[in-house]
């Protein structure tokens, strides 16, 4: 008696989540005369048509809607499985604090955390978002082994003591963040100059929180309003009411109705990411530190359904 293969699955899944065989083969990277010899196969295992085919591709039939059920659970459980397994070769395994300011807590960290987490399922990551000042002092207390924090113009001259900096570098510079409907949502790029005229939401001014402002060299620009939370400033920039400085590594964390824009690199901040820990990292504070610096040039791109996309170490 025929069985069915896991291949076969894995492409019914697919093809039933795109509708086309054209698109289930450009996802899986098979030829599109591959993926039909699959769903062949497995309709004659199933011994019932299991897809219609219509104008604008195909759709499953009650029968195909059903295996198709039934195999997602399949190769879930074959996934999980397999996390399981590489978990218990692995030898980095257990907690590990991790922190970063709100802005990298945004995109930059969370994509890393996943990359992290396929690599060395075995590391339970527990994570902190808190001002840079707060985050060195945990690092140094010894309740985050990892912390990604910012120095440089414009920020305070940080108590450093007992602890290690490790530049990042290959992220995108900083650019701002527009409504969709300005004139400025149509550049590539921007220059300093293109900014002197508009309006700014900004951050609360505040010297042990140092915040964003509007780009900085403009003479006295127009700051409409500060709000100290990023969801209320995007949100004030998507109805149109002023722009903000946003740095590269929170572009994609924009709302719908907002656009990132950079701005060229003669208008850099001045500012360096870094990742702190305490002396000498720990293996798996090492694993998270390149997960980071591997996720951090990639950061503008967008998230494959959902998900960041991870890479194999």
């Amino acid at each position: 008696m025929a069985e069915f293969t896991l291949v076969g699955l894995r492409v019914m899944v697919e093809v039933a989540r795109t509708g086309s065989f054209s698109a289930a083969a450009e996802s899986l990277g098979y030829t599109q005369s591959a993926v039909s010899r699959q769903v062949a196969a497995t309709e004659r295992t199933a011994s019932v048509p299991l897809f219609e085919r219509h104008a604008r591709g195909v759709r499953p039939t009650a029968a195909g809607e059903a295996l198709v059920r039934h195999a997602a659970r399949v190769l879930d459980a074959l996934s999980a499985a397999g996390q399981e397994l590489a978990g218990m070769r692995d030898q980095l395994a257990g907690r590990l604090g991790v922190g970063g300011f709100p802005t990298a807590m945004a995109v930059l960290v969370p994509r890393a955390v996943a990359q992290l987490q396929v690599e060395h399922p075995g590391i339970d990551v527990r994570l902190t978002e808190a001002p840079t000042p707060a985050l060195l002092t945990a690092v140094r207390r010894g309740r985050l082994q990892v912390a990604v924090v910012a120095v440089g113009a414009g920020l305070p001259d940080y108590d450093l003591t007992d602890l290690e900096l490790h530049v990042l570098v290959g992220g995108p510079g900083a650019g701002v963040a527009v409504c969709e409907s300005s004139p400025l949502a149509s550049s590539a790029r921007l220059t300093p100059e293109d900014l002197r005229e508009q309006t700014w939401i900004a951050g609360p001014q505040s010297t042990d929180r140092p915040e964003f402002d509007a780009w900085p060299g403009l003479t006295a620009p127009r700051i409409a309003h500060r709000a100290k939370d990023w969801p209320t400033r995007l949100g004030l920039v998507a109805a149109g009411i002023g722009i903000a400085l946003v740095p590269g590594i929170a572009a994609g964390a924009v709302p719908r109705g907002v656009r990132w824009v950079p701005v060229t690199r003669e208008g850099e901040l001045g500012r360096h990411l870094c990742v702190a820990t305490r002396g000498r990292p720990t293996p798996a504070a090492e694993a998270m530190t390149g997960a980071i610096r591997r996720q951090l040039p990639r950061i503008t791109e967008p998230w494959d359904h959902g998900r960041p996309r991870v890479e194999s170490s």
